[in-house]
């Protein structure tokens, strides 16, 4: 409990605080907040670089999710069945996961560079130097790029809970199924997709929570540029923090950008209730 008195609570509670008032630099080191009500969050409701980020942040998320979970998927479909080498190759992609975000970033923006990445060097090698560009300095291409790397750090913790989902599927549904005549595809959409709902809706929350507030990987690979084509929401609150000094207002942006992250865990945590109540209320 003094644990998260101290670490969850009170800078949670102080973030309201600050929320409430017009705290900047100035009034900051004077000690001279003004209570201010409401008028941070309708400053930054009103601010249309707020809702920029708002969209940059919804595609980030989206991309990442579908591409995350339907790569993880498809690579917990290849390891679930024993092969030579599969556990070597398993644990090789879990390097992308346990890597530290600031590595991979930092491995990205050398992989996407212009002129001395590995990427365009890569296209140049196989006679596809036309292809060759600037991916992270331009604007159409930056949130691509961003949603590639961070698509590289979520495949590894998609694809294990995936796998751990398959494993608890009975094979003999499997085999029942395919004795009656029913193909790969059938027994794929009528038993394992159904049976892989939970996991698969637990994975996709899980995915939401932690993508949506994702902000190391994007400052490292380009700081929210190239003309903010980047800045998704936590940079935005860090900007008005760190850039602008506007406390009062970055409190209550920074407030706003916890809604999604928690209607998405409450619903995560309801979900869990009704499974562990299920057996108790005779459902099945």
């Amino acid at each position: 409990m003094t644990f998260l008195a101290l670490f969850l609570a009170y800078p949670l509670f102080y973030n309201v605080w600050t929320s409430v008032h017009d705290v900047e630099l100035g009034q900051l080191l004077g000690g001279a907040e003004r209570f201010n009500g409401l008028e941070n969050y309708r400053a930054v409701l009103d601010d249309p670089a707020f809702w920029h980020s708002v969209r940059l942040s919804l595609i980030f998320t989206l991309g990442s999710l579908l591409l995350q979970f339907a790569i993880g998927f498809a690579l917990a479909l290849l390891f679930a069945r024993p092969f030579p080498l599969g556990g070597l190759l398993r644990s090789l992609l879990m390097v992308a996961w346990l890597l530290p975000p600031v590595v991979s970033g930092t491995l990205f923006r050398w992989l996407l560079d212009a002129e001395s990445g590995a990427y365009n060097a890569l296209l140049t090698g196989v006679g596809l130097g036309a292809l060759s560009h600037d991916w992270l300095t331009d604007p159409s291409t930056s949130m691509a790029g961003v949603i590639f790397a961070n698509v590289w750090v979520g495949v590894p913790f998609n694809m294990l809970l995936l796998l751990v989902g398959l494993h608890t599927i009975d094979p003999e549904l499997h085999e029942a199924a395919a004795v009656d005549g029913a193909s790969a595809w059938q027994r794929f959409r009528h038993i394992t997709l159904p049976l892989m709902r939970p996991v698969s809706v637990t994975v996709l929350l899980l995915g939401l929570v932690y993508t949506f507030k994702v902000f190391d990987i994007i400052f490292v690979m380009t700081g929210g540029g190239p003309v903010d084509a980047t800045r998704v929401l936590p940079l935005y609150v860090y900007e008005v923090f760190f850039t602008f000094f506007r406390f009062g207002q970055g409190a209550a942006a920074g407030l706003l950008l916890l809604v999604v992250p928690l209607l998405a865990g409450v619903f995560y945590v309801r979900r869990l209730r009704r499974e562990d109540e299920a057996p108790a209320g005779g459902a099945v």
